[in-house]
């Protein structure tokens, strides 16, 4: 399957994966068309956002913590609802385009792996399609 590993470091960080994403669609030899991003996990996420500051990165997982509690009086007894909550917040998948074949994002944006339940090693899949 196309796709890479991500090995996380923290319970909750965002990852930029933006180079592997890029290669993937580079790999793919589409030259327009769509990268359909996947997560198969229920404890991760994917997003886009600022990619040129780190510290935005750092202010959505803060942030995240901020409004979803690890200790929230959660009826799933595996300790980690929170995470499954931030990873539904974000979704699991993304649609990005593809132009001259290559990921087609804004000046500043980039992916990100959310994960919230880490550290652990998480598979991203990317499929491209053309138009």
């Amino acid at each position: 399957m196309p796709g890479f590993e991500v090995r996380t470091t923290a319970r909750c960080v965002l990852v930029d994966v933006t180079a592997e994403v890029a290669g993937e669609v580079a790999r793919s030899g589409v030259a327009e068309g769509l990268a359909h991003v996947w997560c198969p996990h229920t404890t991760a996420g994917l997003t886009v956002n600022e990619a040129a500051d780190p510290d935005v990165a750092l202010d959505i997982a803060e942030a995240l913590d901020r409004l979803v509690a690890r200790e929230g009086g959660w009826r799933h007894a595996e300790g980690n609802s929170d995470a499954h909550v931030k990873a539904s917040l974000l979704g699991s998948s993304l649609t990005l385009p593809v132009a001259d074949g290559r990921l087609a994002l804004g000046t500043w944006q980039g992916v990100f792996l959310g994960e919230f339940d880490g550290p652990r090693r998480r598979r991203v899949e990317v499929r491209v399609r053309p138009w």
